[in-house]
């Protein structure tokens, strides 16, 4: 039995592959993710009070389907509308009395509105980051509460945008 060996004089030569100049080697960052667009949940309360509705459809959006249940979507959106229903009646109470004394007042009576919507919008903002740390993030979706122009008017309205986040090939070497 004979068993061919290389030189030994070349075994720890190291040789460089010629590299044509056509080739464009470029990293995974630069590569476009594709992201489906995010899907927009307006307001569909009767009440809106500088832009935030006083609720939002709990219908399931199809766009949503394989990527979360209905039932956890549904309670998502129940805990937003819970939170709206909690304070966006002392805003309308506001409102009215800061519209009936504004004369007066020299519209500084509308502060307090201002205030308590600011108040509402970052108390439904840390609602929506909860939820996303606590399930979403898992899933692949990011949730949050967006300033967007009305479609009907140029007025801005604020929607929650439910966004798709990149997938990152992890089982790729390095």
């Amino acid at each position: 039995m004979s068993v061919l060996l290389p030189n030994m004089a070349d075994f720890d030569t190291i040789y460089e592959l010629e590299d044509e100049e056509d080739e464009h080697v470029v990293s995974e960052e630069h590569l476009p993710r594709y992201c489906p667009e995010p899907v927009v949940m307006r307001g569909a309360g009767h009440i809106t009070v500088f832009g935030l509705s006083n609720k939002f459809d709990t219908e399931f959006p199809s766009v949503l389907t394989g990527k979360v249940a209905p039932e956890e979507f549904k309670t998502s959106i129940s805990r937003v509308n819970a939170c709206l229903k909690k304070n966006l009646p002392v805003n309308v109470k506001w409102l009215l009395c800061g519209c009936l004394c504004c004369c007066c007042t020299v519209g500084c009576s509308l502060w307090p509105v201002i205030c308590l919507n600011k108040r509402t919008r970052r108390s439904i903002q840390k609602l929506l980051e909860w939820e996303n740390n606590r399930l979403y993030h898992k899933l692949g979706l990011h949730w949050k509460l967006s300033k967007r122009k009305c479609e009907s008017s140029n007025m801005m309205e604020y929607v929650i945008l439910i966004e798709f986040l990149p997938k990152y090939p992890i089982f790729r070497p390095d």
